[in-house]
């Protein structure tokens, strides 16, 4: 495994730089991030020429509301990815005590400890819930988990919003992975100590325009907006997100399409021999003790999937983008279950 890995999935040209050899172009699986772009309207290019407008803001904030379930757009925060409002969190709800849920995302950890917070890791419900009931904490998990798809029901994150509006603490649900599943957390709202996190990008295939929402009480949304200030989101980003949150056909059709491709990729790990340990539409996890080895053998056939240097058995793989790259995988697969190394 390299030094100096990424924190994050993505940086492939400074991954492939190890791999001069690698053929191109590079297929890259180590994101999570949906393969089917959402079709922009190449119109839309012209809205850099000036700055956002707040009716635009409020248009896309009532369609985000329609789109996840909430009350009211006054819930909706729209920010530029939600890597900036997790940052914002800690400034706005001032803890000092927060228990996330993990192994997961690590952008919540690291904005936490940039707060000066006291951080603490578990990894089972029955020491999540004793958190949640400690007061004045911050208590955070992600919801499809990332990276091993760990699912947690409504009925029991209402329990937990439950359990943190008596004892004054906050619970943090990251629903970046959730646009695909059937069951909706923000109808959970209003609690006012419940804040759920939105991706737009993972799930429109879109991570360059960089958007991302928090859905919470008025009043936390509220302080939200205030401390992000004025042009938050870009002009194309208001009008993109607009057009791919009201097209809710668009949204059915691909999370049929990743149906069919999240079964052919588990086949495709399982026939090489690799367990399958988790999985959501968009990534699965797979647990094997040459992890490291699979991930350079991988890069070596032009291929980033997503390592992880603390956990040595986990890789993850996202969804190939066409035929060529569902090739380039299958036949890589093939090779390291044969051997030919």
């Amino acid at each position: 495994m390299l030094k100096n890995m990424p924190a994050h999935g993505g940086q492939v040209r400074q991954i492939m730089r190890s791999f001069p050899e690698a053929p191109q172009p590079f297929v890259d699986l180590s994101t999570g991030i949906s393969p089917y772009a959402y079709p922009v309207d190449q119109a839309v290019i012209g809205d850099w020429t000036r700055l956002p407008e707040a009716e635009e803001e409020e248009a896309l904030r009532q369609a985000a509301a329609q789109a996840y379930g909430a009350a009211s757009s006054d819930m909706i925060v729209a920010g530029p990815g939600t890597q900036m409002l997790i940052a914002l969190l800690p400034v706005v709800l001032q803890a000092k005590r927060v228990t996330i849920f993990g192994p997961t995302y690590s952008g919540h950890e690291q904005s936490w400890r940039n707060a000066g917070a006291d951080v603490s890791i578990v990894t089972d419900c029955s020491s999540f819930e004793n958190a949640v009931d400690q007061p004045n904490q911050v208590c955070v998990l992600c919801n499809p988990n990332n990276p091993d798809g760990r699912y947690l029901s409504i009925a029991y994150l209402r329990r937990l919003s439950e359990r943190c509006a008596k004892s004054g603490s906050y619970l943090i649900v990251d629903e970046a992975f959730a646009d695909f599943e059937e069951e909706n957390t923000v109808s959970l709202l209003p609690f006012p100590r419940l804040v759920i996190l939105r991706s737009f990008g993972k799930s429109y295939g879109l991570p360059g325009i960089r958007l991302g929402f928090l859905v919470a009480s008025k009043n936390l949304a509220d302080q939200m907006r205030t401390f992000m200030g004025d042009w938050a989101v870009s002009a194309p980003a208001l009008t993109i997100g607009y057009q791919a949150l009201t097209n809710t056909a668009w949204i059915t059709h691909i999370r049929t399409r990743l149906d069919d491709d999240m079964t052919r990729l588990n086949a495709a790990l399982t026939s090489a021999g690799l367990l399958v340990y988790g999985s959501t539409r968009l990534f699965t996890l797979i647990h094997t003790q040459q992890a490291s080895e699979l991930w350079m053998f991988l890069c070596k056939k032009g291929i980033v999937t997503r390592v992880f240097p603390q956990r040595p058995v986990e890789l993850r793989l996202g969804v190939p983008r066409n035929e060529e790259e569902w090739h380039r995988l299958e036949r890589a697969l093939s090779d390291w279950a044969s051997g030919s190394r």
